[in-house]
């Protein structure tokens, strides 16, 4: 079996199986896990798609041409996926540090942290 395909297909299963956590889990700690676990993995699935052989990076060297101008090095990566995963990292890593400050807080009220204590059902 090809190495990228079984790295696509472990990747995959984290995906499913934190997708799967998020359902199942009544702990909001483990749901904001369980997120950021298939964050991870759909990054790391980003990150093994961009790896393909062939490309070059779009760097400049000293001289201020570009590295590999030589004969076979037409096929330059694109550095806007790049961009846009680095800002999915970051997104991601603010919004599990907020998540993980209401969770902080609402442990005040139930420390367990059950999801059903915290549903009112229409009540006030």
């Amino acid at each position: 079996m090809d190495p990228f395909r079984l790295l696509e297909l472990l990747i995959l299963a984290a995906v499913l199986a934190s997708f799967v956590g998020l359902l199942l889990r009544r702990n909001l700690f483990l749901k904001v896990l369980s997120m950021d676990v298939m964050g991870s993995a759909v990054v790391a699935l980003f990150v093994l798609v961009g790896a393909r052989s062939g490309l070059r990076s779009p760097i400049l060297t000293a001289s201020g041409t570009g590295t590999g101008t030589g004969v076979g090095f037409t096929a330059w990566a694109d550095p806007v996926p790049q961009a846009v995963i680095l800002t999915a990292i970051v997104i991601g890593l603010s919004i599990q540090a907020l998540l993980l400050v209401v969770i902080t807080r609402l442990s005040r009220i139930d420390p367990t942290l059950d999801l059903s204590s915290f549903e009112t059902g229409g009540r006030r």
